[in-house]
């Protein structure tokens, strides 16, 4: 059993680290409550137990101090009807007399959300002084916000040290996080296959360097394949290409020959004329596309020939669309690798979907409980599956 399953958080107070970072419309409206509903599972947990739960988060980049847009008061309503109706307490300053003073009031099975970490500029500079005082608040730290683990921010990891080692975990959602990752990173069953997209070459590289040491097949779509077309010498008309990174696509590719790592690159696309949901469209061999012309989507036949290797893979990580999905004439080819994804995990693939646009796709087109784990967090899950360390998970797992 987990460390945080198995403690008991009866008449404990446990400041709770959460990735609350929604979006929110003009209207203060939440227009995306995925991650507020992930951790749902560790706030019940602890008020199940008799405990009581202290919230905070941040919630987008505000610039040096409070900024009404940036408040978390908008999310009180909300964060209650998840709760099954519970009134959630709010103090409008993380650190400071009104959050001691409120908490120092609570009772057991109460809820208190503190205002955005990143008013204060110690949040992000990891401040220990910043740390200290959010530590105060509470017995016990958890830290259930994996969407951060990649930030040395001060609620992350710096605040754990405050801690005792018995009073300081993962949440459910982090450790559900970590368990895949590591699942996926370091006991995968072979065949797998690692599905790399997005726009540029740049933001994947140290992930692909990575996962040639792990995959048997390494698929590349979206804009970023184009680079690699061209550096193969391939036309591409006027589609995305990162020229100044011509050279390390072709090493790449020599890389990955040379470790018996199957590249597979798009065999046709879906071309336009213009970067527009009302573009005129066609379809080229996406080594022959006519000047002019841009790909936006991967083609039929590499939606095909894509669709054939995630079907006979065990282990499947996919982090960034093939085109853009957006775009209702661009988003088959998204929507193939997403069914071939599901159809191989009913057949007992494990498969792994991390990355924001990836994500924003399995849920558009209803997949996101076919596929075997959906992560929260975007940066977070680059930065782990290109062998870094995590400060967030670091500062926990340290004794």
């Amino acid at each position: 059993m987990s460390k945080f399953s198995s403690c008991n958080f009866k008449g404990q107070k446990a400041l709770v680290r959460v990735d609350f970072n929604v979006p929110l419309n003009d209207k203060f409206e939440i227009t995306d409550d995925n991650r507020m509903r992930a951790a749902v599972p560790t706030i019940k947990k602890i008020l199940d137990d008799g405990g009581m739960v202290i919230l905070m988060s941040h919630l987008g980049r505000p610039k040096g101090g409070p900024e009404e847009k940036y408040s978390l008061k908008p999310l009180i309503k909300h964060l209650s009807d998840l709760l099954g109706g519970i009134t959630v307490l709010f103090a409008n300053d993380c650190i400071g007399e009104q959050a001691y003073t409120t908490a120092g009031m609570m009772k057991p099975g109460e809820v208190l959300l503190l205002e955005n970490l990143r008013f204060h500029k110690q949040e992000e500079e990891g401040d220990e002084a910043f740390a200290k005082k959010l530590a105060g608040l509470a017995d016990i730290y958890v830290n259930d916000a994996f969407g951060t683990a990649h930030r040395a921010h001060a609620s992350t990891a710096v605040i754990a040290k405050f801690f005792p080692v018995e009073k300081r975990m993962f949440g459910l959602l982090m450790e559900g996080e970590v368990k895949s990752a590591e699942k996926v990173l370091h006991k995968s069953e072979k065949p797998f296959t690692a599905i790399i997209g997005g726009a540029k070459v740049s933001d994947k590289i140290l992930i692909i360097e990575n996962l040639l040491k792990k995959a048997n097949d390494v698929i590349i779509g979206g804009g970023m394949a184009y680079t690699f077309i061209k550096a193969q010498g391939g036309k591409i008309g006027n589609s995305l290409c990162e020229e100044d990174r011509l050279d390390m696509a072709n090493e790449l590719l020599k890389k990955a020959a040379d470790m018996g790592v199957n590249i597979h690159l798009p065999s046709d696309s879906i071309i336009a004329d213009k970067f527009d949901a009302n573009a005129k469209v066609s379809s080229a061999p996406s080594n022959n596309i006519p000047d002019g012309w841009l790909g936006l989507d991967i083609g039929e036949l590499g939606r095909s020939e894509f669709a054939n290797v995630i079907k006979k893979s065990k282990t499947i990580l996919w982090n960034g669309p093939m085109g853009v999905f957006e775009m209702e004439k661009f988003q088959l080819g998204t929507k193939a690798i997403a069914e071939a994804v599901a159809e191989a995990t009913e057949d007992g693939a494990y498969s792994l979907v991390g990355g924001g646009d990836s994500v924003a796709a399995v849920n558009q087109f209803g997949f996101a409980d076919k596929v075997s784990y959906v992560s929260t967090g975007g940066g977070a899950m680059l930065e782990y599956f290109e062998g870094k360390t995590l400060p967030g998970i670091a500062a926990v797992s340290a004794l």
